[in-house]
């Protein structure tokens, strides 16, 4: 038989070489069962209803706050804001999400590496080195100990062909976008809070006040029936009423002033004071709310509220995360190179004959991954999906939040109203029996037990002023504050 029919030719093995390579393209793994993207949200349901508005429209100011003009509350803010370990937490979780999108990024980049070993081993006889496990001078072969050297740079490069490199740095740079506008989203929960603290603990101050005027009320109440009823004018029946009123009062002035004191240690926490450092906040009027709401809302409101735009973010970053996982299914191309010395004596190592130098392109495709790749896009599609969902459901929550605060800030201000109209006409009754009681024809027990009506009328009007201001600064963060965005573009799943 002749040598031509026992060894291919040379093209013979590149026409083998070449049907391998296609049977491998053709046989890479394939996408199946990659489900259809969750649909979003109509625009057209981004609105609230015709008969929810207030006096006058508009959106909250960047320190929406400092329209109640208190400097107390504008220093307890800015100190939060600095201060809180709420908002260290916040900063924190951005500067991880930067790290994270440079780690990405230094994935993408040529890689070198410095590279020194020294490797001492006993050559086997029986192994694919065994000739070297004597002494064969012709060879080289000392045997069978060698210390082996090796000293240069390694490089390796990956060639983003199908740009799943570029989608993980793009899906890494949009977490990092939404952990930076969620860190509004907490500026704007702090000042809430802190305002809503501040003006609860304004607001049981002037509770306080008015309760203890009312226990000077009842406590001349029962003192006068206690008089009346031992002169036997009338039944100690009155006097025990008056005793049960006067020390109802005595029990509401306890509640409040322990309010005082859990609304300030909440408020502490809330800025990390320490338990001698929280600012003093001493007693103001309460401000009379300035509510307004814009005339429509629609995308506007998505540009407005920061945790809105931090879950858009996080959709964005989702598609590029499918992306990313179609990418992988394709062919991947990198090229690795090494340029150095190596011997198998040390004394060899720095010489040019020891001189090495490697480059190796490879090729890499995906055939049987036992479903994996197929795993990881259904993964990452049906996260994507989730969070669509959730991002709906959050559009419509906030649309909600708009309409009901308005509407019950619409009924607190009616409300107002009228309570303000109930304590003009208790008021005309005091002064007819303080009246009355100057010019000698009624008693001053008639007189107080009148100043009692107007304060339990005052005491209500007042529930009715703290509900109306945590209504509206409850209004302030459901339009998102003062953040503004860009204007959104609708979403593309993909």
């Amino acid at each position: 038989m002749t040598d031509s029919l026992i060894r291919p030719s040379c093209s013979s093995l590149r026409r083998i070489a070449v049907a391998a390579l296609l049977c491998g393209l053709s046989a890479c793994a394939l996408i199946r069962h990659d489900t259809k993207p969750a649909t979003t949200l109509d625009p057209e349901r981004i609105r609230i209803a015709d008969d929810i508005h207030l006096a006058r429209d508009g959106w909250p100011s960047a320190r929406w706050w400092t329209r109640y003009d208190d400097p107390q509350l504008d220093a307890v803010v800015d100190r939060a804001l600095a201060d809180s370990p709420t908002m260290a937490i916040a900063r924190t979780r951005v500067s991880q999400a930067k790290s994270d999108v440079d780690l990405v990024k230094a994935g993408t980049n040529l890689q070198v590496s410095a590279l020194a070993a020294v490797d001492r081993e006993r050559v086997s006889s029986n192994g694919f080195l065994g000739a070297y496990s004597g002494n064969q001078p012709l060879l080289g072969a000392t045997g069978p100990w060698y210390t082996e050297g090796i000293v240069g740079l390694s490089a390796s490069l990956e060639i983003d062909i199908w740009g799943k490199q570029r989608a993980q740095v793009e899906a890494a740079l949009g977490m990092h976008n939404a952990r930076v506008v969620e860190t509004s989203a907490i500026e704007l929960e702090v000042s809430a809070d802190v305002a809503q603290l501040y003006y609860g603990i304004q607001a049981t101050y002037r509770l306080i006040d008015l309760l203890e005027q009312l226990h000077d009320v009842a406590a001349f109440s029962m003192d006068a029936h206690a008089a009346r009823a031992a002169r036997g004018l009338e039944p100690q029946t009155q006097t025990e009423l008056a005793r049960a009123q006067k020390l109802a009062t005595e029990r509401q002035l306890v509640a409040a002033r322990g309010r005082i004191v859990q609304l300030r240690e909440a408020l502490r926490a809330l800025l990390g004071a320490g338990p001698t450092d929280l600012p003093e906040i001493r007693p103001v009027p309460l401000p009379q709310p300035p509510s307004s709401l814009p005339s429509t809302l629609s995308y506007e409101l998505l540009a407005r509220r920061p945790d809105l735009q931090a879950m858009r973010w996080y959709v964005e970053a989702s598609f590029d995360k499918i992306d990313a996982a179609k990418a992988a299914f394709y062919p991947s191309f990198d090229i690795k190179a090494f340029f150095g010395v190596n011997a198998l004596h040390l004394s060899d190592l720095f010489t040019h004959a020891s001189q090495q130098i490697n480059l190796v392109p490879g090729l890499y495709l995906p055939v049987f991954d036992g479903g994996r790749l197929n795993a990881n896009l259904g993964s990452a599609r049906h996260a994507s999906n989730l969070l669509i969902l959730q991002y709906n459901q959050s559009v419509l929550n906030a649309v909600r939040d708009v309409a009901t605060t308005g509407s019950q800030l619409q009924d607190l201000d009616a409300e107002a109203r009228l309570q303000t109209q109930k304590i003009q006409a208790v008021t005309f009754a005091q002064d007819s029996a303080d009246a009355h009681y100057r010019s000698g024809l009624g008693s001053r027990l008639s007189a107080e037990e009148a100043k009692q009506a107007v304060l339990l009328e005052r005491v209500a009007l007042l529930d009715l002023d703290g509900r109306r201001i945590g209504q509206d600064i409850a209004l302030s963060k459901a339009l998102g504050g003062g953040y503004r965005a860009d204007a959104p573009v609708a979403l593309k799943p993909r």
